[in-house]
């Protein structure tokens, strides 16, 4: 009797928060080491589609985890980099393409459909929503070619909203094609936060392999639950913040620049972690807040 109360209780706490955010969109990216284990995938894309049936409307983008690494190793292709950054040549661009659609992508549609949902795939071999410039690095006003790179310049949110409105998931490889058609290989958690900021979703969360930023890098419990805009520009200017970690939470501030109204970064390995930072009063990962939104 007493495991059924508790059930009851903890469903009445996430009514709250089913009702805040009925009919509102969360955009949600994962990748890196999460997408290595099925487990924590299914768990992810259950918690997605419980989103979706309680009225949200989530929108997915992913990365390639090691599935891209893999098959460059299975042809032969070096990865290159220039000042620190990968370099994305044709035949890289190639295996790229084919890694994120064709198996990354669909296997996520096809998952989220077996649990119930109905999914599609938006990328460069179907509906492309992501359209952008090649990106260059500058040292001491020089470009710096990395090749197909690019960083998006337009979302076709319309389409998405759409999709959204229909009760369909998108599920968004990080793709784009520039004007001329040229498709670009662009990085996911960039990719997501001009997603977040084109929707102006309601949330944005980052689904990592860490249980949120941390005050010493080293020291798991110096997890910060909360932290405002400001706070978090000074743990990137004093280099707190940084390495893999920081392309995370510029996409995040991206999105709250652009009126997205909180933003998140969770870990994916904990079961059902997506429900407990959205549905719960506590959370379990760090919230990034603007500097005038009291928690």
């Amino acid at each position: 009797m007493d495991k059924a109360i508790q059930k009851a209780a903890t469903l009445i706490e996430a009514l709250t928060y089913i009702q805040r955010y009925n009919g509102k969109v969360v955009v949600i990216k994962f990748g890196g080491s999460v997408m290595d284990s099925p487990e924590a995938m299914r768990n992810i894309l259950t918690d997605v589609v419980f989103m979706n049936t309680v009225g949200m409307k989530p929108v997915l983008v992913h990365g390639g985890g090691k599935a891209i690494s893999n098959a460059m190793d299975e042809r032969g292709l070096e990865v290159q980099f220039v000042k620190g950054r990968r370099y994305t040549d044709q035949r890289t661009l190639t295996v790229v393409e084919h890694v994120l659609c064709n198996e990354v992508n669909t296997g996520i549609v096809d998952t989220i459909e077996s649990l119930g949902c109905r999914a599609m795939g938006m990328h460069t071999l179907s509906s492309c929503v992501q359209f952008g410039e090649r990106l260059y690095l500058d040292e001491d006003g020089k470009k710096i070619d990395l090749g197909f790179v690019g960083q998006i310049t337009r979302v076709n949110s319309e389409l998405l909203h759409l999709l959204c409105e229909a009760g369909t998931i998108p599920v968004i490889a990080p793709l784009a094609r520039d004007r001329a058609g040229q498709k670009l290989n662009c990085n996911a958690d960039t990719a997501a936060g001009e997603i977040a900021a084109a929707l102006g979703a309601e949330k944005f969360v980052v689904i990592s392999d860490t249980h949120g930023i941390r005050q010493n890098v080293d020291d798991p419990d110096s997890m910060i639950p909360s932290i405002t805009e400001t706070e978090i520009r000074k743990l990137i200017a004093d280099g707190t913040i940084s390495s893999g970690m920081l392309p995370k939470v510029e996409a995040c501030l991206r999105a709250l620049d652009a009126g997205v109204k909180r933003s998140h970064i969770i870990d994916g390995r904990t079961p059902h972690s997506l429900l407990l930072e959205i549905f719960s009063d506590k959370g379990i990962g760090t919230l990034i807040r603007k500097d005038d939104d009291g928690k």
